[in-house]
This record gives structure tokens, C-alpha cells and sequence, in this order.
């Protein structure tokens, strides 16, 4: 029998914490943020001021112990994180003033983005060659289907392949892959991935129920993404596929930060609307120095199955004339194919489930110019 959320917050309430500003649990203090309850598996942020972090580690490490112990828990995941307005917001006292935030504006000259500290292990996780980001600039161009066909690509070349969701919102690698369940821990506490079609997968939709939201702050996000790099036992793999969010956001800027990435994929379809954030998103790669390793312009063409008239029903091209325009490698073109969309929803991606398909032998073109890279060659 699973436990519930009144049970969870009862157990964190016999948990005691002293700060500054408040006193007595952690529950009264108001500091229990994102708390998921679902099928056994236990999920919350402990939300502090970061002056305050490392005092507060007893406290969470007690906070996930209280609930680990109740019963019909399996798994438990407890994070600290912390909001800037945080002292303000819970302290009676009054506040010094907030210092204005740095400008938004950007141009040409400005300087890669650096983390605001070092990375574990500068960045690089124990057993993984390379890491390989595929994004985009807006949502619905096909990057997810790719990411998850083009890693199936480069196992069928021998590859050892992980596949990271952190589409942390949004999480679609469970279902185009066919993977459920619930990741278990070792006694070490790192967390054990689960897999599907010969690859490692790791994925916040592991976590939840399928149409469940993660309702979170961005400090919550960028703790659970550094817990999916650094705290999940990813063993030996050649690449590790990241399957990022579309925009321009928190996962993309951690993920540079906190990951040694050799490099990102941009994936976009030929017409200019996705073509206009497809920049923004090379822009991005540029301002924190990690190499654009090539871009796939997906649903590049239809062909009518019945008389097999070739359609541009998003246009043609687009994304070669830019990475020409750029000086970027382009990795090829992906008709919109009805196969290719049905067999992901399926859970049995094509490249996985008919390799002698048309279709497949593109992602299969692809993983090899792909790997051509010297970023990717030389590791």
C-alpha cells in the first residue's frame, strides 16, 4: 500500500529546523516546496536562503530519512534549493535592499557565459566519453523523435549510447522508448538508470505519472538536472544523448555549466518561424562555449505514400542555407513520415524497429557524420 501526501507532510513535521528567521518544522516554515507523492515514490525541494545551505543539509538528509522510514515508501527524493527573495519573504525583520539584476541586453561582443562555480569533476561524468546535446529553438520541430533515433543510430554503429530526458517539464523519452518503471538507488545513493532497446535511460517522467506536472521553480529544476548528471550511475558509454527542453532557458545554461558537453545538435524545420529561434538557440551554444556540432533540418519534405508526390509543406532547405551561412556542419535532412511518428508514440522507435526503412537509413547517415566531428572523433 502506497502512502499518502498527509503522511509525508505529518513525517516532515516531527522534523526539526533552527534558522535566522523562523523556527520549529520544516513544514510550519513553509520551506516544503514541489511535494510529489505518487505510487511510492516521494519527491520534494527544501527550499533555503543559500547563505544558509550547508547548515541546512542535516536537515534535509533527516527530512528524507523520516519519509524513507514510512511505510509503503520505495524511493525518496529530497533536494535543497534556494530562491533569492527567499529571507525576505519568510522574515519579519526588515530587509536591505535587493541589488538591481545586470542587464538583459546582449551583442555581438559579449563573453561566454561561465558557471557560477566549478562543475563536479570539472564537468565530466565517471565512465562517459562524450556528451552530445540536441536541441532547438522552439518546440514541435521533431527534436525528441530525433534525439531519441539518432542515439539508437550510434548503438547500431557499436556505440555504448545513454539517453538523458531533461526535458524536465515536458518528459517524452519514456514513452518514444518504450521504458517504464521507477529507477531504484544502490547503497552508495546514486540513482539506477533504467533501459530500453539496448540503451541507458534516465527521465523525470520516471519520477511521475504519465500527464502528471512538475509545477517547479528554477532552482528546483537546475537541482534535479545536476542530480541526473552527476548522481546517476551511468556506467561505461561512448555518448550520452541529452534530450533538451526547446528554448533557451535554465536546463540549457546548466547543462553547459555543470556537464563537460562536446558538443550540441540543433534540430529545426526549414521554415523561417523555426528558423528565427533555431539562431537563438545557436546563439546560445556560442555565448557558453559549447561547439555546434552540426544541424538536421526534420519534416525537410513529405512524399504522398499513395501516389508519391514530393510535397515542401514547411518548405525546403532552410536549415542547409544556414548552416552554410554559418560555417556549421549540416547532418541531413528527415521527410515528414507518418511510420516515423506512429512507431515513437509506440514506444518502438524506427531506427530500432525496422533498420532497412528509408527513414532509418537517414538517422543511420546522420550518426555517422555525426561522430565525424572532432569533437567527437578525438575523445
Amino acid at each position: 500500500m502506497s502512502t499518502t501526501r498527509e503522511a509525508v507532510l505529518s513525517a516532515l513535521d516531527a522534523v526539526p529546523v533552527r534558522m535566522a528567521d523562523t523556527g520549529g518544522e520544516i513544514t510550519a516554515a513553509k520551506l516544503v516546496q514541489g511535494l510529489s507523492v505518487s505510487q511510492g515514490a516521494v519527491a520534494f525541494a527544501i527550499e533555503v536562503d543559500p547563505r544558509q545551505a550547508a547548515a541546512m543539509e542535516p536537515v534535509r538528509a533527516a527530512a528524507e530519512a523520516a519519509v524513507r522510514a514510512l511505510p509503503g515508501v520505495s524511493r525518496v527524493s529530497a533536494v535543497l534549493t534556494a530562491h533569492s527573495d527567499a529571507p525576505a519573504r519568510r522574515s519579519s525583520q526588515p530587509q536591505p535592499s535587493q541589488p538591481v539584476p545586470p542587464s538583459l541586453r546582449a551583442g555581438p561582443g559579449d563573453k561566454p557565459l561561465r558557471a557560477p562555480s566549478p562543475a563536479p569533476s570539472g564537468g565530466r561524468i565517471p565512465g562517459v566519453r562524450h556528451i552530445v546535446a540536441v536541441a532547438s529553438g522552439k518546440g514541435g520541430v521533431g527534436k525528441s523523435t530525433v534525439a531519441a533515433n539518432l542515439a539508437l543510430a550510434l548503438k547500431s554503429q557499436g556505440a555504448r549510447v545513454g539517453v538523458l530526458d531533461a526535458d524536465v517539464y515536458g518528459p517524452s523519452q519514456p514513452r518514444m522508448l518504450g521504458v517504464t518503471g521507477r529507477p531504484e538507488s544502490d547503497a552508495e545513493k546514486m540513482i539506477l538508470p533504467l533501459h530500453g532497446h539496448g540503451l541507458t535511460v534516465m527521465s523525470m517522467g520516471f519520477m511521475i505519472e504519465e500527464g502528471q506536472s512538475v509545477v517547479w521553480r528554477g532552482p528546483m529544476l537546475i537541482s534535479a538536472l545536476t542530480q541526473m548528471l552527476h548522481q546517476v550511475r551511468w556506467g561505461t558509454l561512448d555518448y550520452l544523448v541529452v534530450d533538451l527542453p526547446p528554448g533557451t532557458g535554465d536546463v540549457q545554461l546548466t547543462l553547459s555549466q555543470k556537464a563537460a558537453v562536446s558538443g550540441a545538435v540543433v534540430v529545426s524545420t526549414p521554415q523561417d518561424i523555426a528558423l528565427l529561434d533555431a539562431r537563438k538557440a545557436l546563439d546560445m551554444f556560442r555565448k557558453t562555449g559549447t561547439p555546434v556540432l552540426g544541424l538536421i533540418e526534420n519534416m525537410s519534405t513529405y512524399i504522398c505514400p499513395n501516389c508519391a508526390h514530393e510535397a515542401h509543406i514547411f518548405g525546403h532547405g532552410g536549415a542547409r542555407d544556414e548552416a552554410a551561412r554559418l560555417g556549421l556542419p549540416f547532418l541531413g535532412e528527415l521527410p515528414l513520415d507518418l511510420d516515423t511518428r506512429m512507431l515513437s508514440d509506440s514506444g518502438a522507435p524506427i531506427v530500432a524497429s525496422r533498420p532497412g526503412s528509408d527513414q532509418a537509413r537517414r538517422f543511420l547517415e546522420i550518426a555517422a557524420r555525426l561522430v565525424e566531428a572532432p569533437q567527437l572523433a578525438g575523445g
